[in-house]
């Protein structure tokens, strides 16, 4: 058994030894992207020249490596989808793509891989684009250093940025996407890793994750999108240093968690969102060492969420620190520092020695008349939330941080 394993091994060994490049440009013997992948062996390398190619529907079917130099353009001319690759060990660098066509039936993208193990797309412009990088059934592969943008206005009408579907162990790295409906897709895709991306003016969410178990994102930038980040469905994500910053609207949060599971965020900066994090459905999360500065509601939960723990965290300057729809509390406030707290240490341990109540009556009552947030900053609503502190009967009663950090927290 040992001298077959090793005899397939020295045949993929010389394989490789023997393989040949081959150049593509205008002038050159071959002249197309296509022609030159039908014309390769096993693990060539296609150099791609400089210049503008005409070309779509081409199909990467056996393991190749595709650089381009100088960022030639392939050019789909708007007739489909413009590169699909169906083999394994796959490299694709430094191309130009632009024009894929625009079906309401078919995802046409501007680069697809199906069924694909150990490829790496790298160092790409995309442009004009209906789906981005779209990665389909496959795995252990790296999407690194990608530029993304698309025109997209409405959701209808376009499509990703990257998209994942029932992928497993792919990492995406320093990419950057915007004007598109996602930036970043992943449904049924687990074990993959999205880091330091910067994700922006998307027409519906920066990031989306749906039915997507044991992903880690972390150190990204989702700022000025529709909506955000979603994550829904989804068990043991684990969401560090990210930056959700100035995802405005009606209906808009940095982030959207709704029945997840078992999971980590940590680290994380949120500034000058609508709402911080929307909360629904969502158990045994913990949430540490956070930053909610400036959004409207710095956390929102709508029920249904159970043995949750926020810990050291700090919340600055909100309109409203805590929103909750139940008089019923199971989630644990413990260590936080709170920019409203106006308690007292008389024994200088930087613990406030009264408990903080972060939920006020008025969000409650803006949680079920939405109009009345115009009285925001009247002296009847003061007046109202101190009665409700001093004796709370709409909001839970058991809802408090008995630890209140006389000083915000750093770490």
């Amino acid at each position: 058994m040992k001298s077959i394993t090793v005899f397939f091994i020295a045949i993929f060994i010389a394989n490789i030894s023997i393989a040949q490049t081959i150049e593509v440009c205008s002038t050159c013997p071959v002249s197309t992207l296509k022609e030159a992948i039908t014309q390769s062996k096993d693990f060539d390398t296609i150099i791609v020249e400089k210049g503008s190619y005409k070309e779509h529907a081409i199909v990467v079917d056996k393991p190749l490596t595709i650089i381009g130099k100088n960022y030639p353009v392939i050019d789909g001319e708007k007739k489909g989808e413009i590169i699909t690759i169906t083999a394994d060990n796959v490299t694709v660098d430094g191309l130009f793509i632009i024009n894929v066509g625009t079906s309401y039936t078919e995802d046409y993208a501007a680069i697809r891989v199906k069924n694909s193990k150990n490829f790496v797309i790298q160092n790409l412009v995309l442009e004009k684009l209906f789906f981005g990088i779209y990665i389909e059934k496959s795995r252990n592969g790296k999407v690194y250093h990608n530029k993304i943008i698309g025109d997209a206005v409405e959701e209808y009408n376009s499509g990703n940025g990257i998209q994942l579907w029932y992928s497993k162990n792919v990492e995406i790295e320093h990419n950057y996407v915007e004007h598109v409906r996602d930036g970043i897709y992943l449904e049924f895709s687990d074990d993959c890793l999205i880091k330091n991306n910067i994700s922006t003016l998307n027409v519906r969410y920066g990031l989306h994750f749906m039915f997507s178990n044991d992903d880690t994102y972390q150190d990204n930038t989702f700022e000025n999108n529709g909506a955000g980040v979603a994550v829904m469905f989804s068990k043991r994500i684990k969401m560090y240093n990210n930056l959700f910053k100035e995802n405005w609207g009606t209906a808009s949060y940095g982030m959207l968690l709704k029945e997840i599971n078992d999971a980590e965020i940590i680290g994380n900066i949120f500034e000058d969102n609508t709402i911080g994090i929307n909360i629904e459905g969502s158990n045994r999360i913990n949430y540490r060492h956070n930053s909610f500065s400036n959004n409207g509601w710095a956390i929102k939960v709508k029920g249904a969420c159970y043995a949750n723990n926020f810990t050291e965290n700090n919340f600055l300057y909100n309109s409203f620190d805590i929103a909750y729809n139940s008089n019923v509390n199971d989630n644990v406030f413990d260590k936080n520092y709170w920019s409203n707290y106006t308690g007292y240490d008389l024994d200088k341990n930087g613990i406030g020695d009264v408990p903080y109540r972060p939920v006020k009556l008025f969000s409650y009552i803006v949680n079920r008349t939405p109009e009345t947030i115009i009285l925001l900053r009247s002296m009847f609503i003061d007046i109202i939330d101190f009665s409700e502190k001093v004796s709370p009967v709409f909001t839970p009663d058991n809802l408090l941080d008995k630890n209140p950090q006389i000083k915000r927290i750093t770490w």
